[in-house]
């Protein structure tokens, strides 16, 4: 048994989470009918907005937490979470847990799909917000924007990837890093696929470029 679901094709799984996300695409166009500019909460939709402070440059664009918006199949959620994403153009993926110390991305997003066990995350360093993310949970992650785990690191198990598959660099919020860091996040593209619903939800509306 355990031989055949070793090998079940990554087509299959790629075929299956398009079933799944279409069925909730009705709710999601509900919910692009109802947003809003401001942080907050809009349908499935949680935003965050993060200032610079000081230590890590954050985002001008917001964080944006889906809630239990995966339908994962028993078998091989980690698969189907990256097969979702790569079909949205993001790839270069990983899978393991979150670490513990605050950290960032100055040349690129990241989504984060949480596959098993649940955790509190700190996004936005020492001032920022507290979140929970668990099993179901889609998290994207603008560029600049600090996240800690503030449990421990394999208290959940993720996939995370990259929009267009880029190689991301880490940065720490230490002092050296900037102004480098800063000019990097700028010349990051927001046009770019929602990694969970394509064109229709979150990037394509909020992460708007700025004038």
């Amino acid at each position: 048994m355990q031989y055949y679901i070793d090998i079940l094709p990554d087509m299959i799984l790629a075929h299956i989470s398009k079933i799944i996300i279409d069925m909730n695409k009705t709710e999601v166009l509900e919910s692009e009918k109802r947003a809003n500019k401001s942080h907050g909460k809009d349908g499935p939709i949680t935003f965050f907005h993060l200032k610079d402070d000081g230590q890590f440059p954050n985002s001008p664009y917001p964080v944006l937490l889906y809630k239990d918006i995966l339908n994962l199949p028993f078998l091989r959620p980690g698969a189907f979470i990256e097969n979702l994403f790569k079909g949205n153009g993001w790839y270069n993926s990983w899978r393991a847990g979150i670490y513990e110390y605050g950290h960032y991305h100055s040349n690129t997003h990241e989504v984060i799909g949480v596959y098993k066990g649940k955790t509190t995350l700190l996004i936005g360093g020492k001032k920022g917000v507290k979140i929970d993310i668990e099993k179901g949970d889609v998290l994207i992650l603008p560029a600049g924007v600090a996240h800690q785990n503030l449990n421990s690191e394999d208290s959940v198990k993720c996939v995370g990837a990259y929009p267009n598959g880029i190689k991301y660099d880490m940065k720490y919020g230490k002092a050296d890093e900037r102004p480098k860091a800063d000019l990097t996040i700028k010349k990051v593209p927001t046009n770019i696929k929602n990694p969970v619903f394509g064109h229709i939800m979150g990037i394509p509306k909020y992460w708007k470029p700025h004038s």
